[in-house]
């Protein structure tokens, strides 16, 4: 089996790490793995193989011989090395959203449209996870009847913040139960026994920057050029796996058991809906593993071509890591 090098930009942060991890999971065709950071973590060693790999500096000259590098950094390290990544003539599957809107960036989820994937000149962005999970979810739906529109709410763990979100989350409700001072660094106002209704930046419609992309990035990855999305992203107390709830509206009316038969056969999905024994979708459920769960799908009451459902899935591997390492997959088949 022809084997591939591999760089990983932003290799010691959590999406980074993932991204070791599920890459061995896996079994990805791996001949070197190249892990990248800053300078203040050159010289860590990760393990990957069998073997401790030492993390290198990222820099300008960093990318010659590999064939993929997966982007797991900021926007601006992202922008920064894209153009020596494509020059080096490696294809950069990013994680960041510095290039999701770009015209001649494919933007892919594996499960819905992979042939977009094939069309890169060098870099294929991953959408955001709550995004991918949402439209995972929904896919089998879509192939039914076309979705005109969707209404959704996010209620994301605070590991979709960065490996700060969860300490800050065990640090204050260790407060909570000690007497001890609360200090809210990570996220604007205290998590622990609270949610936040915000999630990016305000925007002059009332909605915020992460609320906006369900609909922009919505409407690339399933070529819904009209798709509309009323979207509220909301931060909980949970440290792993985004939940959202959504109703979808189709051009025609669908019954329920199709829906819940095409959600069953549907690639990446697993359908865990039995409301008589409690079986629902939850972030405990649906941790550490790469399938978006779905489940509560009922009829909506107020539209009659609307068909409402609860999904979770891990934002960290299929919401980011794993994604990114299936549009790989999928090049070299």
């Amino acid at each position: 089996m022809k084997k591939y090098n591999i760089g990983i930009l932003g290799a010691t942060g959590a999406v980074g790490r993932e991204m070791i991890k599920v890459l061995e999971e896996r079994k990805f065709p791996v001949g070197e793995l190249r892990l990248l950071a800053s300078e203040r973590s050159v010289g860590k060693k990760i393990a990957f193989g069998g073997k401790e790999i030492a993390v290198a500096l990222a820099d300008f000259g960093a990318f010659e011989g590999l064939d993929f590098v997966l982007g797991a950094s900021a926007n601006a390290v992202a922008k920064k090395f894209a153009p020596n990544i494509v020059k080096a003539g490696a294809v950069f599957i990013d994680n960041s959203s510095a290039f999701r809107m770009d015209e001649n960036v494919p933007l892919v989820v594996p499960e819905i449209n992979p042939e977009d994937a094939k069309k890169n000149n060098g870099i294929i962005s991953n959408p955001n996870c709550s995004t991918i999970i949402t439209l995972v979810a929904v896919n089998a739906i879509n192939k039914l009847s076309k979705i005109k529109a969707m209404v959704a709410s996010t209620y994301q763990a605070t590991s979709g913040a960065g490996a700060g979100g969860p300490v800050e989350l065990m640090e204050q409700t260790k407060a909570i139960i000690n007497g001890g001072e609360i200090k809210a660094e990570v996220f604007q106002y205290q998590i622990a026994e609270n949610v936040i209704p915000h999630i990016g930046s305000f925007l002059e419609n009332g909605y915020t920057t992460e609320e906006m992309k369900m609909q922009n990035e919505g409407r690339k990855i399933m070529h819904l050029p009209d798709l509309k999305v009323n979207c509220t992203c909301v931060r909980v107390p949970v440290v792993r796996s985004h939940s959202i709830s959504v109703t979808v509206v189709t051009e025609k009316k669908l019954e329920i058991d199709e829906v819940k038969k095409a959600i069953a056969n549907d690639e990446g999905c697993r359908l865990y809906d039995d409301t008589e024994k409690n079986v629902y979708p939850m972030p405990l459920v649906t941790s550490d593993q790469d399938l978006v769960y779905v489940g509560r799908i009922r009829r909506d009451l107020i539209n009659e071509n609307g068909i409402t459902l609860w999904c979770c899935g891990d934002q960290v591997r299929k919401g980011a890591a794993t994604n990114a390492i299936q549009i790989a997959e999928s090049l070299i088949k």
